[in-house]
Parts: structure tokens; sequence; C-alpha cells
């Protein structure tokens, strides 16, 4: 078993609590589902949003998926870059796996599918918005 990094990303549609609270749940609930992951195993969540997104903390949306509420999560502010994607909020999960670097799924929602579109594999979409990688 090793301890493998876990990326996703996605955006709200508006810097509202609401927004970036649904917006984190989807992402989470769909790297737990493409990666199988039992909240045991998760070593730590860190979370980052972009500055435009100060409306709520995103942590608080993985807080309230049952199970998930002993996972240490950290939040903070990703750097403002110039012509950076907006409203954007990230996830970076530790968790103890046997799965190899290369079956890690790693999931981009929304807009935040141009971040890295080297891990996006375009013929496995979650829905019209999203695709995993």
């Amino acid at each position: 078993m090793s301890v493998r990094g876990i990326r996703g990303a996605t955006t709200a549609r508006a810097n509202e609590a609401n927004e970036i609270l649904s917006a984190t749940t989807e992402l989470m609930l769909t790297i737990v589902k493409e990666n199988q992951l039992n909240p045991d195993d998760v070593c730590s969540i860190f979370l980052t949003v972009t500055p435009d997104l100060d409306a709520a903390f995103p942590a608080k949306a993985i807080r309230t998926i049952p199970g998930w509420e002993l996972v240490p999560l950290l939040g903070s502010t990703e750097i403002a870059v110039p012509g950076g994607l907006p409203r954007c909020i990230r996830l970076l999960i530790l968790v103890n796996t046997d799965l190899s670097a290369g079956e890690v799924n790693h999931v981009f929602l929304r807009e935040a599918i141009s971040l890295r579109p080297d891990l996006v594999r375009r013929h496995s979409p979650i829905d019209s918005e999203s695709h995993v990688g």
C-alpha cells in the first residue's frame, strides 16, 4: 500500500455559498465514486479556491458528507495568476491505496477540464459538463 495523491478541480457558477458548497460536494462525491474511496483510508484533503470565491469554505461541504467528518481538511487561497481560471475549487486527496499512480482517477469537472487536459479521459463523461481522468 502506498500514499497517493488524487487531484480534482471544478468551478462554481457564482461566488455564492450554495454554489461553492454544491460544486465541492459534486467534485468530492465524483472522486470518491471513481476511486472507490473509504474515509478511513484518506490521510488528509487539501482544498484551495481562487481569490474570487469567498462566500463559503469548501471544506464545509466535505464535513457534511456522512463518514467524512473526521478526515483532516485544510483550505487555502490559490495564487492570483493573471488569466487563471476563475471561480475554481481544487482538491488534493492523500490516500492510502493499492492503486498504482496510473490507476488513480483524477477528476476535473465543469470549466476545470481545461486545467489538466492530459489527465482527462474524454470517453468517460460523468455528465455533459464533466470528465474523469
